[in-house]
């Protein structure tokens, strides 16, 4: 009986799982392909960047107006796979998509992670409507939508499944959802790579060998990705308060932020630090970059972000910790690439608290070569980061350090 029980669960699982992927995997692939051409116009037309502010007021209005409820974002999801209420409002993956496409259009700087999440875990949740889930069934629903949202937008599957698993609560995974993330996950990717879609690149041209003195100063670099982590995930909870304080009509606020963005860009005579940045992360693999670099994409982020624009923040932490990493190879006797890529996972590790799933994503990315070094970055980061991410409603489930008496 028991075994008839867990092979019509996994039955069950596998089947929600294709649906899962093949929802996640078409609305990121369509992402995408919107997020290319949108990024292109604005590169095409430079001036855009002067209607930021217009675009902030529009996308505060349709939040306002229509998105009162999934205004939390990402955040949403994670409150209610810990404490379950109601079924993620659908208008979530309409609302973020356009948000994120407007921002980038005009020249904000954001991601596209947070979209890719919120995107497969709104639509998977949808299938409660369906299936009348409630409890941890439902959980592990949204659990895959994160999966498969998170892999499809970066082609990284196994990532995308232990992201889904590990973002939840530091320190703990929840292996009840395991099938299903790692179905749905590998599910998306597939389908967002057969309408087309390709990957950004990136290659670590040269490493170093696996003895003590190199190693060594991994552990150095993985503390500098740490606190880098931190200073990110400060400054942008910070700028968040900053502007809800400061200014009480989400309009205005994300009017004014529009306006300071331009300022930044027109002090810095540079578009380097407005959109996603793949052009400068590549750039980091194959020849030095400025050393304030990291320090910028920061700035420019928090600005766009805490005054409520829309987009996620992987990617510009993917910015931060490669430029960091590159930076750092004029005083660490490491290979550019290799401390590029060390600090493309390592920051962001530290700042979602998700060393198992950058671990992973660096062996999808860069290969297993540098795996060694990567997973240092990526551990030792997230030690140094604290308990405090990018996520609010991320819970603490093991401390990360053990108290000793």
């Amino acid at each position: 009986m028991e075994g008839d029980f867990l092979f019509k669960a996994v039955l069950q699982w596998f089947g929600l799982s294709l649906v899962i992927g093949a929802l996640a995997g078409t609305a990121s692939a369509g992402f995408l392909a919107s997020l290319d051409f949108v990024t292109k116009t604005r590169l095409e037309y430079p001036a855009l960047l002067f209607l930021l502010p217009v675009a902030g007021i529009l996308v505060a209005w349709l939040y306002h107006r229509h998105g009162k409820a999934v205004m939390a974002g990402t955040d949403l999801i994670l409150d209610e796979i810990h404490s379950p209420k109601q079924v993620v409002p659908l208008r979530m993956t309409p609302l973020v998509l356009l948000g994120t496409l407007i921002t980038h259009l005009f020249g904000g700087s954001a991601g596209r992670e947070g979209t890719a999440v919120q995107m497969g875990a709104s639509l998977s949740d949808q299938l409660t409507h369906v299936f009348k889930f409630e409890g941890q069934q439902r959980k592990i629903l949204l659990m895959a939508g994160i999966s498969a949202g998170f892999a499809s937008v970066f082609g990284t599957p196994l990532a995308g499944a232990i992201f889904g698993l590990e973002v939840l609560r530091v320190g703990r995974l929840r292996y009840a959802a395991l099938l299903p993330c790692f179905a749905s996950a590998i599910i998306a990717d597939r389908v967002t790579s057969l309408w087309g879609i390709h990957h950004t690149v990136y290659k670590i041209s040269e490493f170093a060998p696996l003895e003590l003195a190199p190693l060594g100063y991994a552990v150095f670099a993985g503390i500098a990705f740490g606190l880098c982590a931190r200073l990110f995930s400060q400054s942008l909870h910070h700028m968040i308060r900053l502007f809800k304080n400061g200014v009480s009509n989400p309009m205005v606020r994300a009017f004014v932020g529009g306006i300071i963005v331009i300022v930044l860009a027109a002090l810095m005579q540079s578009d380097r630090y407005l959109g996603l940045g793949l052009p400068v992360i590549v750039e980091t693999f194959n020849r030095h970059v400025p050393a304030y670099d990291f320090i910028l994409k920061t700035l420019f982020t928090a600005v766009t972000l805490g005054s409520g624009f829309k987009g996620g923040e992987v990617t510009p932490l993917f910015f931060v910790g490669a430029t960091l990493g590159n930076a750092l190879s004029w005083i660490l006797p490491l290979p550019m690439s290799l401390l590029s890529g060390m600090g493309f996972v390592g920051v962001f590790a530290g700042a979602a608290n998700t060393p198992l799933a950058c671990t992973v994503m660096a062996m999808e990315l860069f290969g297993t070569q540098g795996a060694v070094f990567c997973a240092i970055a990526c551990i030792v980061s997230y030690l140094c980061s604290g308990h405090k991410g990018i996520y609010h409603s991320q819970r603490i489930g093991v401390k990360k350090h053990v108290e000793t008496n």
